[in-house]
């Protein structure tokens, strides 16, 4: 029998004018309290279910919020990333464009390149023969980074132009430096002087020997002892030993 039921029972049997009460008499109230005990006892369990219920309710309704949250914050991330990508389209369709043109750039560039350096290599061969060694070593190169992948379009021509901005500063300048050459058949060390593109002259260090280059014959040749001291004294004005001054030069190359 249930603890209830027990207490309920001796108190039954303890009240005052209950001693009387026979078995057959007691054992529907006895039914009566057991069934009320147990529909307590149903309504605890019931109450905890509800309880429980609700404790549930309260987790669903509290994870619902935060999907609700976290859905607006990823629906804002998306419109944010959408115009993201729709930006990034833009982008990549003008750098297709960019590279489309550079493409077609390079295609008529190089042509052009390959063409500027010919026309220097021609001028080179033709024109007066100073610092020959460095300057066909510079066509070399450019020759050769033509070839090269690992050299940009710009870098190609900008090196082309330094060349040819070099070679125009040649006609400007007065230059003194010593070389090999050979006179009627023999070979000579000596200095040469530069003046711009209008003459290159030679002494021996001796001062004994002195000529020019013959631009028609292609030589270099003797020239009378009246013009040493002058040449000489280019040379000094060359290399900075003594100041500018006018000087006598062969100017006319015709061999004449």
């Amino acid at each position: 029998m249930d603890k209830h039921a027990q207490i309920v029972l001796f108190l039954l049997i303890s009240l005052p004018g209950t001693s009387n009460i026979s078995f057959a008499e007691s054992e529907p109230l006895k039914t009566a309290v057991e069934t009320r005990i147990k529909a307590q006892n149903d309504n605890v369990q019931s109450q905890k279910k509800i309880e429980s219920l609700a404790e549930q309710t309260r987790d669903i309704v509290q994870e619902y919020r935060n999907t609700i949250r976290k859905s607006d914050s990823l629906k804002t991330y998306n419109q944010q990333l959408s115009k993201l990508v729709k930006q990034q389209k833009v982008a990549l369709n003008s750098i297709k464009r960019q590279l489309d043109n550079v493409e077609e750039t390079q295609r008529s560039i190089i042509p052009l390149m390959i063409k500027m350096i010919d026309t220097l290599d021609k001028f080179v061969n033709l024109d007066l023969p100073f610092l020959l060694a460095e300057r066909q070593e510079r066509l070399k190169l450019l020759k050769e980074i033509m070839d090269r992948p690992d050299v940009t379009l710009p870098d190609k021509y900008r090196r082309i132009m330094e060349a040819y901005q070099i070679e125009t500063e040649y006609g400007r300048t007065i230059e003194a430096y010593n070389d090999t050459i050979q006179v009627n058949g023999k070979e000579y060390t000596v200095d040469i002087l530069k003046v711009g593109r209008l003459l290159m002259v030679f002494q021996t260090s001796d001062g004994k020997l002195s000529g020019h280059w013959n631009s028609q014959t292609k030589k270099w040749e003797v020239l009378s002892d009246e013009y040493s001291r002058s040449i000489s004294l280019g040379l000094k004005i060359a290399k900075k030993q003594t100041p500018p001054e006018f000087i006598k030069l062969p100017v006319v190359m015709d061999g004449k």
